[in-house]
């Protein structure tokens, strides 16, 4: 791999103060949500049965990770046309973030401003015009999406946005799952010599490692929708920039392994709350982390195993764009051997209840 080594520096540089800010900016913004009344209180939640925390927790927290991407991005980045939609697509998401955190606002309204945040970051240049063929066989490599390629790349941004919101449900979860598939992304842009995308991705990685130290369980302050939208809103738009326009077939598979668990649980949601004929935006305690929970593992546990997933399905989309599809595949098959072997030998060691007397631990959960 053969990296320039001033964009190397331009992008060490890019994410050491993006994280600074987060770090700073973090306890600032804990008492700013105090003030505004964006406070997390289990007992004033609709449905108190999918948190786990007993105190009031001040959310918003997003705005710290935000304030680190803005600030570097404007200092490193290249202002085009692209990035100031993304700017411009996430400060509208950010703004929409901090109102829901202290007003709770219905999820239609929110799905609309989302899709009005999309259509600021396509329409400024962060579009798919072409896209690889997964059909390997086909004579045709590509895909031109013509009039589609404006509503795939809304609908692309904007399910990605929901997808990080929806696992948004531990402690650390959503943040650290997020820095996983930013690096990831990092490391690839790097490698396939994408010096803006490379910029843009470590500030969001910067941003959320000054965060997280805040976030992890105990937590101290979440993220809210503020940060857990913005996340997917920038991986979404970010992932348009970087990966998506290369023409191979990697472009087609690379984003859906990087962020393969926010896509995965998403999806599963949907398709439980549809075949139980409920709303696919209706609130459940289903999901992959809350599954793990309900297994016996602590919150701590749960977290470092989906880390652990992210990490796993990231390296493979690393491995897949260096050395190619046989051995990403097999590599992937080799660490879910590994894994499930190794859950096996928990589970049998362990007792699934003996980890649920434990002390009660902090919750976070933001799903609209």
């Amino acid at each position: 791999m053969n990296v320039n080594e001033s964009i190397l520096g331009i992008v060490c540089a890019t994410l050491a103060i993006s994280f600074l800010v987060a770090l700073i900016t973090t306890p600032i913004v804990k008492e700013l949500a105090y003030k505004m009344g964006a406070v997390d209180d289990p007992k004033k939640d609709r449905d108190p049965g999918r948190r786990m925390h007993k105190r009031p927790i001040p959310r918003m927290g997003g705005l710290a990770i935000f304030l680190g991407f803005f600030i570097s991005v404007l200092l490193f980045a290249r202002l085009e046309t692209p990035v100031k939609g993304l700017m411009l697509g996430a400060v509208v998401i950010v703004v929409l973030g901090i109102f829901d955190d202290i007003y709770d606002l219905r999820a239609g309204f929110k799905f609309g401003v989302q899709i009005v945040a999309a259509l600021i970051a396509v329409l400024t240049g962060n579009v798919v015009q072409t896209l690889s063929n997964p059909n390997v066989f086909s004579q045709n490599p590509y895909w031109d999406l013509g009039w589609l390629a404006i509503p795939f790349s809304v609908l692309w941004i904007v399910a990605i946005t929901n997808a990080v919101n929806l696992i948004d449900g531990l402690d650390g979860l959503a943040c650290g799952v997020s820095t996983i598939s930013s690096m990831t992304l990092l490391v690839i842009a790097l490698i396939v010599g994408e010096p803006q995308t490379s910029i843009l991705v470590a500030a969001l990685v910067g941003g959320c490692l000054g965060f997280l130290p805040y976030n992890l369980n105990p937590a101290k302050i979440f993220m809210g929708d503020t940060g857990s939208t913005f996340l997917g809103f920038t991986l979404g738009v970010i992932s348009i920039q970087g990966l998506f326009k290369v023409y191979t077939i990697i472009s087609f598979v690379v984003p859906f392994l990087m962020l393969g668990l926010p896509i995965f649980d998403t999806a599963f949601a949907f398709i439980r709350r549809i075949a139980h004929g409920q709303s696919p935006m209706h609130p459940d305690r289903s999901h992959v982390h809350h599954r793990l929970i309900d297994m016996g593992f602590s919150q701590k546990q749960a977290v470092a195993i989906l880390y652990v997933l992210s990490a796993i399905l990231g390296l493979s989309a690393v491995v897949l764009t260096t050395s190619g599809a046989l051995r990403a595949m097999l590599l992937l098959m080799a660490f879910c051997v590994a894994g499930g072997v190794a859950m096996s030998l928990y589970l049998h060691q362990n007792h699934p209840d003996h980890s649920r007397d434990q002390e009660p631990e902090d919750e976070e959960e933001d799903e609209p």
